[in-house]
């Protein structure tokens, strides 16, 4: 799939359920975990980085291979709706 097309994409509903947590949330951050306590799954991570709909905010020290995300303003805009 190239760029283009890849970014033109709609979120799923795990990815708009996940970036819609962030919109209460100090900052945007968005949550490593779901409501269920399970953490947010790596690949609905990088998807949403890969539009642009998040963007890594800091490095977690406890756990350094978790990215810690906040939403973008084209992440606010998409859930927003």
């Amino acid at each position: 799939m190239d760029v283009q097309t890849e970014s033109t994409l709609k979120p799923t509903q795990v990815q708009k359920k996940w970036l819609a947590r962030g919109l209460d949330q100090a900052g945007g951050k968005l949550p490593l975990f779901d409501e269920e306590g399970q953490r947010i799954s790596e690949r609905t991570v990088k998807s949403c980085l890969r539009q642009g709909w998040a963007e890594p905010w800091f490095a977690n020290p406890i756990k350094p291979g978790w990215l810690v995300c906040k939403l973008t303003d084209a992440g606010r805009l998409l859930v927003a709706d």
